[in-house]
């Protein structure tokens, strides 16, 4: 493992002082409760399992204490699906000083979230970018490693990749921390979660999912019948491809899905662009 990268030293404490948790605790039960914000039918929720508004909201929580999301910042949310974490921002970003982009390849989401987000939240927009993908886009156009976002330099305080590089190969990866270097203003801030697989914890029992050795070195799959529904990496690896973009690492923060105790499934990467 690189030392460097050592996940005994990863940090899972919030960044916010008492008072201002239990401001945003109050929201999040607020938004939870709230039955007039947008919500697309369960069956139509190709974004994964699990409860949409109550994951949605968690993920609230995770971007303000683990990423230092402000309610001023303009965010880019790469992989926006159907916008589970856009709808609780509606709630959290301020519409006069903050804005949001969401980008996905899978139309009917995007098609979605105009139609049921931005149509009461102007400062919401969405995009669809047809990138390939053999699960969520097999036709797309544009190659995934080839990657352009259609936005200009240093736009963004603060990019969201949440459950992106879970179903991306390590040059498509690369693709997106370089346009996320791009688009990313000085001392704005990567929330990327991940799948980092560090020795032992494919053989835990309690593990969901079991990885076992994908074909390229320092790769983990799923399921080898689907590689791309959930990639795991070996430790560091994710970690360089975002220095090497240019970005410093500033928070790596452990899931509960190698069966230790976490308040997130995934792992959580938060990188920084230099000032």
């Amino acid at each position: 493992m690189n030392a460097q990268f050592d996940l005994t030293n990863a940090s899972r404490a919030p960044t916010l002082d008492p008072d201002s948790d239990v401001i945003l605790r109050n929201l999040m039960e607020q938004i939870a409760q709230d039955d007039s914000l947008p919500a697309p039918p369960p069956e139509n929720v190709f974004v994964g399992d699990g409860d949409y508004r109550a994951i949605g909201v968690e993920y609230l929580g995770h971007f303000v204490r683990l990423g230092g999301l402000r309610p001023t910042d303009s965010v880019l949310d790469i992989g926006c699906g159907i916008g589970r974490m856009a709808v609780p921002l509606t709630q959290y970003l301020d519409p006069d000083k903050a804005s949001y982009e969401g980008v996905d390849p899978v139309n009917a989401g995007i098609e979605w979230c105009v139609q049921n987000i931005t149509a009461s939240y102007p400062t919401f927009r969405f995009c669809r970018v047809d990138v390939a993908h053999e699960l969520y886009n097999p036709g797309g156009a544009i190659a995934g490693h080839e990657i352009v976002l259609p936005f200009t330099d240093a736009k963004f305080d603060f990019v969201t990749m949440v459950s992106v590089a879970t179903h991306l190969p390590e040059a498509e990866i690369s693709a997106y921390a370089r346009e996320v270097m791009r688009l990313l203003r000085p001392g704005g801030r990567l929330f990327l979660t991940a799948f980092v697989v560090a020795a032992g914890d494919p053989d835990r029992q309690n593990a969901r999912p079991r990885f076992t050795r994908g074909t390229k070195p320092g790769t983990w799959y799923g399921d080898p019948l689907a590689p791309l529904g959930a990639i795991g990496f070996d430790a560091g690896i994710i970690e360089n491809v975002l220095k090497k973009a240019g970005l410093q690492i500033r928070r790596l923060s452990l899931g509960h899905w190698r069966g230790i105790d976490s308040n997130h499934y995934q792992d959580v990467i938060i990188a920084v662009k230099p000032e």
